[in-house]
């Protein structure tokens, strides 16, 4: 398995499985994937959610309302199967399903970012693209690798995304993953300093983004510019108010979710985290964001924070549900390795009709801890079948649960 610190093992793991199965499903007689531009006719549009909220000490957080978005890692591949098969029709479809699923009420829309993959590795202009198709879903990333970033340069790329979307970017950050190739972010020119490792160096690019979206000024003017200077040092532009808050750290452990805490950064913690302790998956996680909101209190942050966690889950509906997702045997969590040291461990996928479901995610700690949650979805299936995948668990799973 391969992942990392504030990476995700996602839906797309069940592609595997499902893309071998597409190509029947659809020779099949009778049967039909929902054609584009119906989705909007499928369901009404819900009223946006009521904001969620969190108790600082409390780990479980019973009947909360959720807000609930997808996460797509945004793959294409020439696989049998597969629906997207350029990085032109990855795109396209991320912001496609970002338009679906703010028509079946779903809370937002997030994006994976790898680097040197066929996948979603620039997220700004696609980011700014959902923002302007969309009026009311949240748009984040979960997460940029910030061994790659120029926090200033990251900086103006935000502010621009935020302000098309009218202040709904969630820009979720982090040490990032084993990547596609040895040592990448050398190659984007960057390195860590003598004594440095580059989670340091992914991190001290964190505290500097942060420190600059205060929007403080702290350039220099030059006394002949080419256009006039408001007075006083000067930012980087454009400048979005709020963006600082509204800035998430993928954390794999409790150290690092409590030094985000620290920081006053939000937290996403995905279906991977590092193995700290012989317990099931969801009781660490639960203990990691515990561990945050001690550490949040501690530090004295005005606000409450924001803390999302995602998963993989399938309510099997209608034959396609059963025939990509019914026969896996994901549900029970998995131990690998993320490197030659960190010990991880992966968390289930949820795949079974939807009473079947409401029970299993009942018992899952670190969903009832958080306020925020992510499906992830496997993208390479379609827009048409993954809007239904997330209008399945808004319809048939989210309401039994007290999640809307």
């Amino acid at each position: 398995m391969r992942s990392g610190a504030g990476g995700h093992v996602s839906g797309e793991d069940a592609v595997r499985v499902a893309v071998q199965v597409v190509a029947n499903w659809e020779r099949a007689p009778g049967k039909s994937m929902i054609r584009a531009g119906q989705v909007g006719d499928q369901k009404a549009a819900h009223p946006g959610a009521s904001p969620a909220w969190n108790a600082p000490l409390a780990v479980r957080v019973d009947a909360l309302v959720k807000k609930i978005g997808f996460l797509s890692f945004g793959h294409w591949s020439s696989s049998p199967g597969s629906h997207t098969r350029s990085a032109s029709e990855a795109l396209l479809q991320s912001i496609g399903l970002a338009v679906a699923a703010e028509e079946l009420g779903a809370d937002g829309a997030y994006f994976r970012v790898h680097h040197f993959a066929r996948q979603l590795g620039s997220p700004f202009p696609l980011l700014a693209a959902v923002g302007a198709r969309t009026s009311r879903i949240e748009i984040g990333t979960a997460v940029i690798d910030m061994r790659y970033e120029n926090p200033l340069y990251m900086a103006e790329d935000a502010g621009a995304a935020d302000l098309i979307s009218g202040g709904r970017l969630q820009l979720g950050i982090s040490r990032g993953s084993p990547e596609q190739v040895i040592k990448g972010w050398g190659y984007f020119g960057y390195q860590p300093q003598e004594g440095q490792t580059d989670a340091d160096m992914a991190r001290g690019h964190a505290q500097v983004l942060l420190e600059v979206l205060r929007g403080e000024g702290f350039a220099q003017p030059n006394p002949r510019p080419m256009f006039p200077n408001p007075p006083g040092l000067l930012r980087p532009e454009p400048y979005s108010e709020g963006l600082r808050e509204r800035i998430w750290w993928g954390a794999a452990s409790r150290r690092t979710a409590t030094w985000a805490a620290g920081l006053g950064m939000n937290l996403q913690s995905s279906t991977l985290i590092n193995n700290e302790s012989d317990k099931p998956f969801h009781l660490q996680q639960a203990e990691q964001i515990q561990a945050f909101r001690d550490a949040w209190q501690k530090a004295g942050h005005e606000r409450e924070p924001r803390v999302s966690v995602s998963r993989s889950i399938f309510a099997l509906v209608d034959d396609r549900d059963r025939a990509y997702f019914g026969r896996q045997n994901q549900d029970t969590d998995q131990i690998g390795f993320i490197g030659a040291e960190t010990r991880a461990i992966f968390g289930r996928t949820y795949a079974a009709e939807p009473d079947v479901l409401i029970q299993q995610l009942k018992e899952d700690e670190a969903i009832a801890a958080a306020d925020t949650l992510l499906l992830t979805v496997p993208n390479q299936l379609g827009v048409d079948y993954n809007a239904h995948v997330i209008d399945s668990i808004l319809t048939h799973v989210a309401p039994a649960l007290g999640w809307r």
